[in-house]
């Protein structure tokens, strides 16, 4: 899945390459099935919101048909190329299970995640040219209400399955820390920042406003939770196959990774933690013009605070 951000804005976009199943929500303990056409029906009762209205309303919004056919292929394919390689050692660039944030270490066999993918390395250009595609650029501009020259280069990963043991992320806001006071958590949310499956789950709106004391207690610590939908507020959101997910960074989310079931899920955003091979000529070159000045806005902001991107939450 993709994030980007644009100034002063951030938001992460989820894609997924892989995905079986109906599509679910689950709110307040009930569980629905809504098709497309039932979810059209039911919203045009009233009105129509435009996805940029629902996206500053609920903090996520699901764009389907983002991804055309030719484009979704090569991704799967590029996809299944870095899955083999981390699985097999030969990709070291890696979320292990185990570390919930970075620095992720190596002190587990078993990932979570791929690192780096548009790493000239890994050999993957599919992956570069769907991140500057106009297809998403152009929802990104719409949704963050910026223009083009205010989006930069940031993280671009791949979210897997474990293949020994299942693993889940606590819930979290991505700038904000769980230990939190409303107070803090109010200046938090003020702040404009820098910046499938059935695996990603969130609380609609809680993007703009402080956790009630309910949601506080399952999200002070760094424990997942051992049934997402216990959170108040909680939705499960289903992806199928090319559909994207757009979400402001600082929702309340969590995300489950089954061992059991195939988990294939880009994920991106446009600042990057270690950016020393974002500099090199040859990855420079793979890019497109677009690309390329995404990447010189990341690279001037990094030097702007003297190299000290850093990170926003601790697995300790």
């Amino acid at each position: 899945m993709p994030s980007w951000t644009c100034r002063p804005k951030h938001y992460v976009a989820l894609i997924s390459c892989h995905q079986s199943g109906a599509r679910q929500l689950k709110e307040e303990g009930r569980s629905h099935l809504l098709s497309t056409s039932q979810r059209c029906r039911q919203t045009t009762m009233s009105f129509t919101p435009s996805r940029k209205q629902l996206y500053e309303e609920q903090g996520y919004v699901v764009v389907h048909g983002l991804v055309p056919p030719d484009h979704l292929n090569a991704l799967e394919k590029a996809c299944a190329h870095a899955i083999k390689s981390t699985r097999m050692g030969e990709w070291p660039h890696r979320r292990t299970v185990g570390r919930q944030f970075p620095p992720y270490g190596d002190g587990d066999p078993d990932s979570w995640g791929v690192q780096h993918v548009m790493h000239p390395d890994l050999g993957e250009p599919a992956f570069a040219h769907w991140y500057t595609s106009d297809g998403l650029v152009d929802v990104v501009k719409e949704l963050l209400g910026c223009e083009e020259d205010q989006l930069q280069m940031e993280l671009f990963n791949l979210l897997i399955n474990p293949t020994s043991n299942s693993f889940a992320l606590r819930w979290h806001r991505d700038d904000v820390k769980e230990k939190a006071t409303e107070d803090e958590e109010l200046e938090a949310l003020g702040i404009w920042h820098h910046g499938a499956n059935s695996c990603l789950y969130v609380v609609p709106s809680s993007h703009k406003i402080p956790r009630t004391p309910q949601q506080r207690s399952q999200s002070c610590t760094l424990d997942p939770p051992k049934d997402p939908m216990d959170m108040p507020g909680a939705v499960q959101v289903t992806l199928h196959p090319g559909e994207t997910v757009f979400y402001n960074n600082n929702i309340l989310h969590c995300a489950t990774y089954d061992h059991t079931q195939e988990r294939i899920t880009l994920h991106a955003c446009m600042g990057e933690h270690g950016l020393k091979w974002m500099k090199e000529e040859r990855f420079k070159d793979t890019l497109d013009e677009r690309g390329k000045k995404m990447l010189e806005r990341i690279v001037q902001l990094q030097e702007s605070v003297n190299g000290d991107v850093g990170y926003s939450l601790a697995n300790e």
